[in-house]
């Protein structure tokens, strides 16, 4: 399908809202009807915005949405200045990657918007949206963990805790792998005593559990030993789970530094229950741990 009759009349609303924006500025148009002259070239720049979308021209429509945004703010309209803030943001996002820097700075715009009229709820998803972003564009792990904190407070703030769980499970994702241990397991363990007091979410309370044995592990095997029990008191389901069993065998094999065992254990539980890329990150850090003990003692 041809979209350049789109984008022509894209840019004729562009050029008609530009129009309109200068006569608002001059001295007899400021007298007369200047703010609904403003008005007029915001809905022309929204129009614009989703002749754009149509013709797929997303760097464009965020283009229109944003300036749509900034006349919002000059007229106080700051619910619809934040929702063209999103639009724009939105746009972005689906343009080349190299916009993804303007499409975090309009979310962030929206953001400032929101929490300063208490919609903290809202706030709390876009800053995931920006988290989404540094991790799978930008590839900046800080910064994701940084918005998934912030998503994770507001959400706690509006005592919506299971969508706060959601972002914090996220920075203790991040944060093992980036070896702050202590963060993850902090957050693991505050999931796991959560879950484990839901109907629902009973049955995941001993995932988040084996998570934060894991990076006791990769800090102390003594420590590991100590959380493994601390988790089997609080929660007597967990020392039935295969995650538990896993974890004493591991522990075995270590204060053995069995390589073999270990290596053993770990293939036994996957044919199961398949391990994915972080389970694996962490248990070949301990596995390297053995080896590396075995290399000093010859």
């Amino acid at each position: 399908m041809d979209n350049s009759g789109k984008e022509k009349e894209a840019m004729a609303l562009i050029a008609e809202a530009e129009k309109k924006m200068k006569s608002s500025q001059s001295f007899f148009g400021s007298l007369f009807g200047g703010s609904s002259k403003i008005e007029e070239a915001c809905d022309m720049y929204v129009r614009a915005a989703n002749m754009y979308k149509m013709a797929k021209n997303w760097c464009a429509a965020g283009n229109a949405f944003s300036q749509a945004a900034r006349l919002h703010l000059q007229m106080q309209s700051k619910h619809d200045a934040a929702t063209n803030f999103i639009d724009a943001g939105n746009a972005f996002k689906k343009a080349d990657p190299q916009e993804s820097p303007e499409a975090i700075n309009c979310l962030n715009r929206a953001i400032e918007i929101y929490t300063d009229m208490g919609r903290f709820t809202i706030a709390a998803k876009h800053h995931m949206s920006i988290a989404e972003i540094y991790e799978t564009e930008l590839v900046d792990i800080d910064k994701a963990i940084a918005h998934y904190e912030q998503a994770g407070d507001y959400y706690k703030g509006e005592e919506s805790t299971s969508s706060a769980n959601k972002c914090l499970l996220k920075v203790a994702t991040y944060a093992a792998q980036l070896e702050q241990y202590q963060k993850a397991i902090e957050i693991f363990e505050q999931v796991g005593a959560y879950a484990m007091e839901s109907t629902l979410l009973k049955y995941s309370a001993k995932d988040y559990f084996f998570k934060a044995a894991l990076c006791h592990f990769c800090v102390d095997m003594l420590n590991a030993k100590i959380a493994a029990q601390k988790y089997e008191e609080m929660f007597p389901a967990f020392g039935d789970s295969r995650e538990c069993k896993l974890l004493k065998k591991l522990l075995d094999a270590y204060e053995e530094q069995n390589v073999d065992a270990f290596t053993d254990s770990v293939k036994e539980y996957d044919t199961i229950s398949r391990l994915d890329q972080w389970l694996t990150t962490m248990l070949l850090r301990i596995k390297k741990t053995i080896q590396d003990e075995e290399n000093d003692l010859c």
